[in-house]
């Protein structure tokens, strides 16, 4: 389940990035995403 909200995130965070016109939106969600991966790594180590 928290897998799958992090997928819904991650899509989440492809939307913002592709509809960003401002480069710093653009890095914001670069970074989101990055830390939406880290947090999935750590829900694959506890399921």
């Amino acid at each position: 389940r928290l897998d799958f909200l992090m997928q819904e995130l991650n899509r989440e965070a492809n939307t913002l990035g592709s509809k960003a016109i401002d480069p710093r939106s653009t890095q914001a969600a670069v970074n989101i995403k990055v830390l939406i991966e880290q947090m999935r790594e750590q829900i694959q180590n506890i399921e």
